[in-house]
């Protein structure tokens, strides 16, 4: 990772010995994937209902769901004790050269936003080879070999930018229909970059969506590990799903991703092995929950929230 582990967590309770890390939410839980969809929770109702659960961090979702203006996201954030861990772009740099300037016209506008209201990551999700809006089949699901090398190349040049222009730190996220998705993408992914500029953000639901273990990937890579997303996926789903080959958003409006703990990975582990390499890491609970009608969100944060909290000491609010 970029940033060096703390020897002792300065924000855990005091007298505290066990080291946890900051666990926060995302408006991906409250089934926000567009700036602007009617259908969606308003913004307004996010903020207070992710503050009433009882989280202190969320993310910014996709750009322009939430007040843009750095004043008024601070004012709207301070208002209800909440601070902003990550924002978030998307990019396809498999794709050629000329995606640099799209991912950095991104970037500009999230990186510059999120980094004013004091956030240090940005998470980068990569193009699907599926759309997310109408399913249609875009390019094939696997990489050639230059690919990869433009996938490693263009990524390390976006996280050596955001780290010297805005000093945020970039974390790939791997997904559901895109190309970097199995154990074998994600360690080659690993491969092709490098950790001073590109490390992972482990989203524990999309890694077991193609049969990865987390804990593997910890073990076998624990300085790439720079921050996580938490989520579960529905194994009595799954195999149905990938056998009979759902497109990822079909698959979540009809509930792959479930509450916890009703689903799998088991998430105390995972969040136990990154307190061990660095409390300093967030674990933002980010349910798809694309849509679902707008009074389901709340409950749901609320009991995730308190069934992380109550199932190990690893994990704080603050």
């Amino acid at each position: 990772m970029t940033d060096t582990a703390p020897a002792a967590d300065d924000d855990a309770p005091a007298g505290s010995a066990t080291p946890s890390i900051r666990i926060g939410t995302a408006p991906d839980s409250w089934g926000v994937w567009f700036a602007d969809d009617p259908k969606q929770v308003p913004w307004q109702r996010f903020l207070d209902e992710a503050a009433a659960a009882g989280y202190k961090w969320i993310e910014l979702g996709p750009y322009g769901y939430l007040p843009t203006d750095p004043s008024q996201l601070s004012d709207e954030l301070e208002s209800r004790g909440l601070r902003l861990s990550a924002g978030t772009v998307f990019t396809g740099f498999h794709k050629g050269d000329d995606q640099f300037q799209r991912a950095w016209d991104q970037a500009v506008k999230v990186a510059g936003l999120a980094a004013k209201l004091g956030a240090e990551h940005l998470v980068t999700i990569p193009d699907l080879w599926r759309s997310d809006a109408t399913s249609e089949v875009l390019e094939p699901r696997t990489l050639t070999d230059e690919q990869w090398s433009r996938l490693g190349a263009g990524h390390d040049r976006l996280g050596k930018a955001l780290l010297e222009e805005f000093g945020v730190h970039q974390q790939f996220h791997t997904h559901a229909d895109s190309h970097v998705g199995t154990y074998t993408e994600t360690v080659r992914f690993l491969e092709v970059t490098n950790p001073e500029y590109t490390n992972l953000c482990l989203d524990t639901g999309h890694f077991a969506y193609y049969g990865g273990d987390s804990l593997r990937i910890i073990g076998a890579f624990p300085e790439r590990i720079g921050y996580l997303h938490l989520k579960q996926v529905d194994p009595n789903q799954l195999f149905d799903v990938l056998k009979n080959d759902v497109p990822f958003a079909t698959a979540v409006a009809n509930g792959i991703m479930i509450e916890p703990p009703q689903g799998t990975p088991d998430l105390a582990p995972i969040i136990e092995a990154v307190a061990r390499l660095n409390p300093n890491i967030f674990g933002i609970v980010e349910q798809d929950m694309y849509g679902c009608a707008v009074d389901v969100p709340g409950p749901i944060a609320t009991r995730t929230f308190e069934h992380i909290l109550g199932s190990t000491s690893a994990a704080r609010a603050a």
